[in-house]
């Protein structure tokens, strides 16, 4: 009950104050061909990438998974589809680095399972239009958040199997895991472990540092966190926690400020969260910066052209509900 009321008191005030925030424009666009969820979308060559992805508009014979490759160009406001994935994958990270783009990890369907943890590094071979596995991650990684700094590819946190089952949710458990991918030598090296594992965080990078935000644990709670890597030192700098606990989440740089969007919750029924918050670095602080017009978890925020587009994910907790919408955040004037 105490939660519940904790929950309500926040809400309220929260309400209050969005008249006095600075809130975002947001413009809806042309929506996606295939509406998905889990999805860590990336901008490669000026265009927005989806790649896989669940949803409760596919039938249960594939899984209600897909292979498909989804892929925006913001001059036209259209979406087109490029070379599908090798097999129906979800909460596989897209990340576009020295000109070219990698898929890592996620879930595929193997041993009877839709939630068999993947180790394979994805590469899109453009010319002949096809995806190749050219690399293997240490152990099987997902849920997890990668960002590129410094040229190379960090994976932070996330889900691997705790044992040798590895085809059902409950065989994943959490990790504290920090990786970099070399995109040059395609080999993978360790860096300073999180202070804790958990997994469906977001992160960015920001003023040149790595940033992670959120996330839940297995058998626990959302997390309100906000921890920094500092590449110079090889390690992390917990900052001042978000105004709220929030996992399955998104986040993109906008201007000089960090902004997070969506995510889940699951006790008390469930929701979905819809305020937007801002994080300023420059004062280890955090403002709600209004809310979603449709608040959504499992989504996707990327950002191009100094604009921020928030793209899928779903509507209702859960595999229900998933959504092809897509949406650009800009400041207002």
């Amino acid at each position: 009950m105490w939660k519940f009321l904790q929950r309500l008191l926040l809400s309220v005030a929260l309400l209050s104050g969005c008249a006095k925030a600075d809130s975002l424009h947001w413009q809806t666009l042309a929506p996606m061909p295939l509406a998905v969820q889990e999805i860590y979308p990336a901008v490669h060559k000026g265009k927005i990438y989806v790649a896989g992805g669940l949803s409760d508009a596919l039938t249960q014979d594939v899984q209600q998974m897909t292979a498909a490759v989804q892929v925006y160009d913001a001059a036209v406001n259209r979406w087109s589809m490029a070379a599908s994935l090798p097999e129906p994958r979800h909460h596989a990270y897209l990340l576009s680095v020295d000109n070219k783009l990698f898929l890592f990890g996620g879930f595929i369907i193997a041993d009877g399972g839709r939630w068999s943890a993947s180790a394979d590094v994805l590469l899109l071979d453009e010319e002949a239009q096809q995806w190749r596995k050219v690399a293997q991650l240490p152990k099987p990684l997902t849920e997890t958040v990668a960002v590129v700094l410094n040229g190379k590819v960090h994976l932070a946190s996330g889900r691997s199997p705790s044992g040798s089952d590895n085809a059902q949710w409950r065989d994943q458990a959490d990790v504290n895991w920090h990786w970099v991918f070399d995109p040059h030598s395609l080999s993978v090296t360790e860096a300073a472990p999180l202070p804790q594992a958990f997994n469906s965080a977001t992160g960015v990078v920001l003023n040149d540092r790595f940033y992670v935000v959120g996330g839940r644990q297995v058998g626990g709670a959302n997390l309100a966190q906000l921890q920094r890597f500092d590449a110079a030192t090889n390690s992390w700098q917990p900052l001042s926690a978000m105004p709220q606990a929030q996992g399955g989440l998104a986040a993109a740089v906008l201007g000089d400020a960090l902004l997070v969007f969506g995510g889940e919750y699951f006790d008390h029924g469930g929701g979905v969260y819809r305020q937007v918050w801002r994080y300023q670095a420059g004062t280890d602080s955090w403002q709600q910066a209004g809310t979603m017009p449709l608040p959504r978890h499992g989504l996707g925020a990327v950002k191009l052209n100094n604009q921020v587009y928030v793209l899928g994910g779903a509507s209702v907790v859960g595999l229900k509900a998933t959504s092809a919408v897509l949406e650009v955040v800009t400041q207002p004037q």
